[in-house]
């Protein structure tokens, strides 16, 4: 009896693979099959034609369309605007994430729809109202001239459009990571003397900056990459306002194809170094949250009386 018993519990203590679902091994296998196939068609195949065709030709041929001067001023404007976009977009979601996350305020809701905003409005359109606004016969327009100021058409409105596209990545990252953290730790930091930016400094930003660091990551892939927005306020200046992928649609319809898949070559690179970086926070982060679930009840037990 007490060995069918421990039997038993053995079996409970170490359960099955197909426990949980009680699949059959040929279900599991043909979803992984369809998963396989569905990648290949449709990531892998096209990543590996990419790099095929900006290669095709040779690597002089690649390394000249990179090093033309129009590339060479694409490469630069697309880094710039980024560059300027993500920090702005980093100091904007930490304060509006603080703020929902550890305060209620009238007007919360409608601030946390305006963040969602850009999620539900096309760049294309986006593009437009800022073009409505700073345009020649915009609202600002007139008087942006006669100051001599220039924003549609230049690098200040691709900034502007920019901003706007991403500016949800990183609010969105940080606010459900703060609201299931709570105020406790902040609360307490301020009973003990600490100021608001001591508190913030030693309390709040370490306990995100995973996050903060998954969110900068995902901005920054959709300010490169950013075509919709751009394209309406740019004014595809060749060498002045044209961006990395305003730049390959250029060489595309000017049937430069070695070029133009060149430096979509190189977006396709920054693109999959973004994802391994992102890859790795997410392991990082993933451990230090193990290792800190751990810990907890280590404690706990350690402050039991034996």
């Amino acid at each position: 009896m007490a060995g069918a018993v421990s039997r038993l519990g053995a079996r409970q203590a170490s359960p099955s693979p197909y426990d949980a679902t009680g699949e059959s091994p040929w279900v599991r296998y043909t979803l992984i099959a369809i998963a396989v196939v569905f990648l290949g068609l449709f990531l892998f195949i096209p990543l590996a034609s990419v790099f095929y065709e900006a290669l095709r030709k040779g690597v002089d041929t690649y390394l000249v369309a990179l090093t033309e001067p129009d590339a060479v001023s694409a490469i630069q404007l697309t880094l710039t605007v980024a560059a300027i976009s993500v920090p702005l977009n980093v100091v904007f979601g930490v304060a509006a994430a603080w703020a929902i996350a550890k305060f209620d305020f009238r007007g919360k809701n409608l601030l946390i729809t305006l963040i969602d905003l850009p999620f539900s409005v096309s760049p294309v359109i986006s593009g437009l109202i800022y073009v409505l606004m700073f345009g020649a016969q915009g609202w600002f327009g007139p008087w942006l001239e006669a100051h001599d100021i220039k924003i549609m058409f230049a690098v200040p409105g691709i900034v502007l459009a920019t901003i706007f596209v991403t500016f949800p990545f990183v609010a969105r990252e940080l606010i459900p990571l703060m609201q299931a953290q709570g105020s406790e730790e902040e609360e307490a930091a301020i009973v003990l003397g600490a100021s608001g930016w001591q508190t913030f400094r030693h309390i709040t930003l370490p306990n995100i900056r995973w996050g903060l660091l998954y969110g900068v990551i995902l901005c920054n892939a959709r300010a490169m990459g950013e075509f919709g927005a751009v394209s309406v306020v740019s004014g595809h200046i060749r060498g002045l306002t044209n961006t990395m992928p305003l730049h390959v649609e250029i060489l595309y319809n000017e049937y430069n194809f070695a070029a133009a898949f060149a430096v979509a070559s190189l977006l396709t690179l920054l693109a999959l170094v973004t994802l391994g970086i992102k890859t790795l926070v997410e392991i990082r982060a993933g451990k230090e949250h193990d290792e800190g679930a751990i810990e907890r009840p280590t404690a706990t037990l350690q402050g039991q009386p034996s």
